[in-house]
């Protein structure tokens, strides 16, 4: 039975302390593009040597949510939400003092990440699935998916704020302790592992971890989805990690650079409200391949027009409306396709193949600018495989499909 405490609790509450874990989570993760040119003069390592650190971050954030989503089925969200968030802060306050690749791939990309994965939206999407009503799923995914684009919003500017008054490596320290505020919205998504007040509807019954993905890796339209996520996180990691590269390599000052990625995450929480509200009205898989549609039509037409400031921001803006609005029918299809009770786990298998995506999008950038001194390259595989993705969806089956095996009673 789910915490008294917790089953009291208005939905409102439940949707507050996820969106604001991920506001937190997210938000510090999605700045660390401003100081990968600070990181870079200040250990002399080179781009390709920071961006593989930020690289394996992205790797190993998709590694985490499958285990960490399996324990949470199990043991219930709040300890798994509380380590993250640890996690995440002591990462991101000792990286100023990696001076080595080494260093940086332990604090960026182990400790930081692997919080980050589990404090993420694996978790965080099947603990308020779980606690609230089934009519309020998918709003509550696009609320939730909105904290984290709302976090970045936030978090970009006072980075940029905090580097001109702390430096850089102050700014960071103080962005990690930041994530600490986060420890009372894990207290308020506690459960029981996978039997929340609203675990009852159909599906809701947790499978042994090994069945429920050998059940899933069956499932071709599990493999689709997965595959179509493989290639939104290749976008979100390019764009997060180079996009001040971007706005630099484009003559423009460096304060282009937050303001871009503050417009990533302020259009992005329009994208996933409208994407959770859309959920619930239209075929998830058609709202996928439209969004993957249209990044390759807005990367194109970027590609074509001069670079101004306004330019970069309308560009920041609408990519920002496709940025994570990705995540609410991602998940929904997951819950559709096998209900909810192993859904942290299943949901974080798709994540690790959009953080797989996610790896090739952050490493690549560092190295086709490296070896070309541009990013053309990149934006030109990049609308290869948005294309890719949005035709990869059409043959999903987004009608139920069958359903996992019940557990013989005890």
């Amino acid at each position: 039975m789910t915490d008294d405490t917790t089953r009291r609790l208005p939905w409102g509450w439940i949707l507050l302390a996820g969106a604001a874990t991920f506001a937190l989570t997210m938000g510090t993760r999605q700045t660390m593009g401003l100081f990968v040119g600070p990181l870079n003069t200040a250990t002399a390592l080179g781009l390709g040597q920071i961006s593989l650190a930020f690289a394996f971050g992205q790797l190993w954030w998709g590694l985490t949510q499958p285990f960490a989503g399996a324990l949470a089925d199990r043991v219930g969200a709040g300890r798994v939400l509380a380590a993250g968030i640890a996690l995440v802060a002591l990462g991101t306050v000792i990286t100023p003092w990696m001076g080595s690749t080494p260093g940086l791939i332990f604090a960026i990309g182990v400790l930081a990440a692997g919080g980050a994965g589990m404090a993420g939206p694996a978790v965080l999407m099947a603990a308020t699935s779980r606690l609230i009503p089934p009519e309020r799923r998918g709003l509550a995914t696009g609320v939730v998916n909105a904290g984290g684009s709302f976090g970045q919003f936030v978090m970009a500017p006072l980075a940029g704020a905090l580097t001109l008054g702390l430096g850089w490596a102050g700014a960071m320290q103080v962005l990690g302790l930041l994530v600490l505020l986060a420890l009372p919205a894990a207290w308020a998504l506690r459960g029981d592992g996978g039997h929340g007040a609203h675990a009852s509807a159909p599906g809701g019954k947790r499978l042994p971890t090994g069945e429920a993905i050998r059940t899933a890796l069956r499932t071709p339209s599990f493999l689709l989805l997965s595959a179509g996520f493989f290639v939104c996180g290749f976008h979100v990691a390019f764009l997060a990690t180079h996009l001040p590269g971007v706005v630099a390599a484009c003559g423009l000052p460096l304060q282009y650079g937050a303001w871009a990625l503050a417009v990533l995450g302020l259009f992005n929480i329009v994208g996933s409200l409208a994407m959770g509200w859309a959920v619930g009205r239209w075929r998830m898989k058609s709202l996928l391949s439209l969004v993957y549609a249209a990044r390759a039509v807005a990367v194109l037409v970027f590609l074509l027009v001069p670079k101004t400031g306004v330019t970069v921001l309308v560009f920041a803006a609408f990519m920002g409306l496709s940025f994570l609005s990705t995540v609410p029918p991602t998940a929904g299809l997951v819950a559709k396709f096998f209900g909810l009770g192993n859904m942290a786990t299943l949901f974080g298998l798709v994540m690790l193949a959009h953080q797989a995506g996610g790896f090739l999008g952050a490493w690549l950038g560092g190295r086709v600018f490296e070896a070309t001194g541009a990013y053309d390259l990149v934006w030109i595989v990049d609308i290869v495989l948005a294309v890719g993705a949005a035709l990869v969806h059409l043959p999903i089956r987004e009608a139920r499909l069958a359903r996992m095996p019940a557990l013989a009673p005890a």
